[in-house]
């Protein structure tokens, strides 16, 4: 009852809410909690419909609109994806509320419908960077003609998230390094099957107290 009234009260402060966030979980974090990927998903659909006429959204050049998180990621670096088989049904079940794009292996997999939350096992930055300059080269591109706004046109995730969160640590993995050179951090002390929606909601609300820049 004590969380359920200081989970109103945080909730009750956030006026500005991240459209894409992007959670970084370590493999065994996954495998110790598989359920807590639905459970963070659905607390930003309810946060979402509590916020629909009066938080705001911050976009990527910092313009206030009225939306909510638009996109969840959830990135879990494994060396061998194989080993998440076991908790896919788990991540799947993400679909009965949410649109899902589930990356694991060469082809994405797209079920439901709703906000949309992406999850990817065991993709390296490095290697979709990589991968970029491969098909950048079959295409024949004039190396002379490419610039950010070209390269990001071969990237296998395009989103940019404004805040990246990491449970149980401060070892951050290379995954969106391009994507997310201007995302806000956040670390949490609190190991991944222990989150609460009170940690999510204090990292949201110190999320709106930060100055963006964009580089500039």
């Amino acid at each position: 009852m004590i969380y359920r009234a200081y989970e109103w009260a945080l909730l009750r402060r956030i006026t500005l809410l991240p459209g894409h966030i992007c959670f970084m979980i370590p493999e065994e974090d996954l495998l110790a909690a598989p359920e807590k990927i639905s459970e963070v998903s659905r607390w930003c659909t309810e946060i979402n419909s509590y916020s629909e006429h009066r938080i705001s959204f911050r976009g990527e050049e910092g313009a206030d609109t009225k939306q909510g998180i638009r996109t969840i990621t959830f990135h879990i670096s494994a060396e061998d994806p194989r080993r998440v088989d076991p908790v896919l049904p788990e991540i799947r079940a993400i679909a009965e509320f949410a649109r899902l794009t589930l990356h694991i292996g060469e082809t994405p997999e797209v079920r439901g419908k709703g906000m949309d939350v992406v999850v990817v096992v065991g993709k390296s930055g490095r290697d979709e960077i990589v991968s970029c300059i491969r098909r950048m080269a079959a295409d024949h591109l004039d190396p002379g003609i490419v610039d950010e706004q070209t390269f990001e046109r071969y990237l296998t995730f395009p989103g940019t998230p404004d805040m990246i969160l990491k449970t149980g640590g401060y070892h951050l993995t290379d995954f969106l390094i391009w994507q997310s050179v201007y995302s806000e951090l956040f670390f949490s002390d609190v190991n991944w099957r222990y989150f609460r929606k009170t940690d999510f909601l204090r990292a949201l609300r110190d999320y709106q107290a930060r100055k963006r820049r964009f580089g500039r």
